[in-house]
């Protein structure tokens, strides 16, 4: 017996469509958004840093992009006395002036020397730093704040001035240092020159840079320890850690931004050192002295080689460059993992 089919369900009547009207169809995308106010609004909010940057962007490429221009060009020529007083312009010698510094010995002995020394007076400073900063936090604020005094007074201090104390410290006939070192048993430092020997002069030398880096130092770090929670301390403490561990696993990294950006400042004014060395060798240092900085100038004003010296301080430059973009990636490393 065949079996009748379901009713179909009622439909409503089809209405006419009104005319000029399209049939409906899918959802259509909203047209982009045209140059309204708000869009206006947004451009300028945008441009405010630019142009606020703007003054120092172009003082910064007026006064030291186009001497680095015009450095970068005296190291592609052949720069004498005749074309310097002449003002005529000097003959392009290509990349004579980069093979001749680059295959100096003495040069790549400067380039070494100045690493070391800038690796010494950057450790010593960031140590000695690190430790008197963290001494800073469990002293009286009155000592805190007479401290901070000092510190900033020895960073006003003119290099000149500092150069000046540390020769009289070390002065061979009315040195402090030697008097000092002479009370020890056994020991006799009477008219003792220490730039006599290369490594007691850098000794030195090294004690003035440092002396002039610790301050900036020390006060960068003692603002960055103020970041620190004491409530992850005392946990740590409550958990069995002691002071190195504490220093370690809970303090340094809250400070590390501050003594990454630190570190690489204090290396890159390092590498360029020249104005504790000239002045403690009275303007004539002697090569067992030379850094590049000291280098590049000797080979200008003294030698009177203006190319030479034009192409070691472009390699100079390059050499902080590297330093720098070391410096940045860290701190984006570190960005991206807060």
């Amino acid at each position: 017996m065949a079996t009748a089919d379901p009713p179909s369900p009622a439909r409503a009547p089809l209405r006419p469509r009104p005319a000029g009207t399209r049939p409906a169809g899918p959802a259509e995308a909203p047209p982009p958004p045209g140059p309204g106010p708000g869009r206006a609004r947004t451009l300028r909010r945008r441009a405010v840093p630019y142009l606020l940057i703007a003054p120092a962007v172009l003082a910064l490429a007026g006064v030291l992009g186009y001497p680095l221009v015009e450095l970068f060009l005296l190291s592609f020529q052949d720069m004498t006395r005749r074309e310097l007083f002449a003002g005529t312009q000097p003959p392009w010698v290509g990349l004579d002036q980069y093979r001749t510094v680059l295959t100096d010995d003495f040069f790549w002995l400067v380039v070494g020397r100045t690493a070391l020394f800038t690796l010494v007076c950057t450790v010593a400073t960031m140590a000695v730093a690190m430790l008197v900063a963290l001494l800073l936090r469990r002293v009286s604020p009155w000592i805190r704040l007479l401290t901070g005094a000092v510190l900033v007074a020895v960073w006003a201090m003119p290099v000149m001035v500092a150069a000046a104390v540390f020769r009289w410290l070390t002065d061979p006939e009315f040195g402090v240092a030697n008097w000092l070192l002479g009370l020890l048993p056994g020991v006799s430092f009477e008219r003792h020159n220490w730039f006599e020997d290369p490594w007691q002069g850098f000794a030195v030398i090294a004690a003035v840079t440092i002396w002039g880096s610790l301050p900036f130092a020390t006060i960068t770090l003692q603002a960055a320890l103020t970041q620190v929670p004491p409530e992850l301390e005392e946990a740590a403490e409550c958990d069995g850690a002691e002071g190195a561990l504490v220093f370690r696993h809970v303090v340094f990294p809250v400070i590390r931004p501050a003594f990454v950006m630190v570190t690489s400042l204090t290396a890159i004014w390092t590498f360029g050192v020249f104005n504790q060395i000239w002045l403690m060798r009275s303007g004539t240092p002697e090569k067992e002295y030379y850094l590049l900085g000291v280098h590049s100038f000797i080979e200008s004003f003294a030698v009177n080689r203006y190319s030479t010296a034009a192409a070691i301080a472009v390699i100079t430059v390059l050499l902080l460059l590297g330093g720098a973009v070391v410096y940045v990636r860290q701190l984006v490393r570190m960005g991206e993992t807060e």
